[in-house]
């Protein structure tokens, strides 16, 4: 049984190893992790202790599978992680609904998601599901000494209204 529901503080740690092999997993097909994996360990343990107003979580069974935050409570999905022990089953596409009907519902009328341009993975999963590359930058990363390119998606949540002459039909 699936169930979509605010995080709790007291599983701070239960989400950021949860986020933490999704990162695990997205970096090494990318070829980028080495370097980062005590530091990328050390962010996620803090964000999810910091910021765990902001996480909607998934649960499969009672356990955690995945996680989606928006830090600024704005139409950015910030992080989006999946446990690789449950993709492929659905549970993706369970969560971003949820959390775009959270965006909707909070005046938004279009959801935007950020990437690193080579997790093919990620960019393949949000184009599925109507989402669209906005834009693609590339940025130097001090952490791991190089440039790395990021891709920016979008995806209309509410239908804009048309103008039309006379009588609607």
């Amino acid at each position: 049984m699936v169930t979509i529901r605010n995080a709790r503080e007291d599983e701070a740690d239960v989400l950021a190893e949860v986020g933490f092999r999704a990162w695990e997993k997205a970096m090494t097909s990318i070829g980028e992790m080495t370097d980062m994996r005590d530091s990328a360990w050390q962010a996620f343990r803090n964000f999810t202790s910091s910021s765990w107003l902001t996480i909607t979580a998934l649960e499969q069974h009672g356990a955690v599978a995945g996680w989606a935050a928006r830090e600024k409570f704005d139409e950015l999905i910030s992080d989006f992680w999946i446990d690789p022990q449950y993709q492929g089953q659905g549970l993706g596409a369970a969560l971003l609904k949820e959390v775009e009907v959270e965006i909707v519902h909070q005046g938004f009328e279009v959801a935007r998601v950020e990437t690193h341009a080579r997790n093919v993975e990620a960019v393949g999963f949000f184009e599925k599901h109507g989402y669209a590359v906005n834009w693609l930058t590339v940025a130097y990363a001090p952490k791991i000494d190089r440039d790395v390119q990021s891709v920016g998606l979008l995806k209309r949540l509410v239908e804009e209204e048309r103008d039309t002459y006379g009588p609607n039909f």
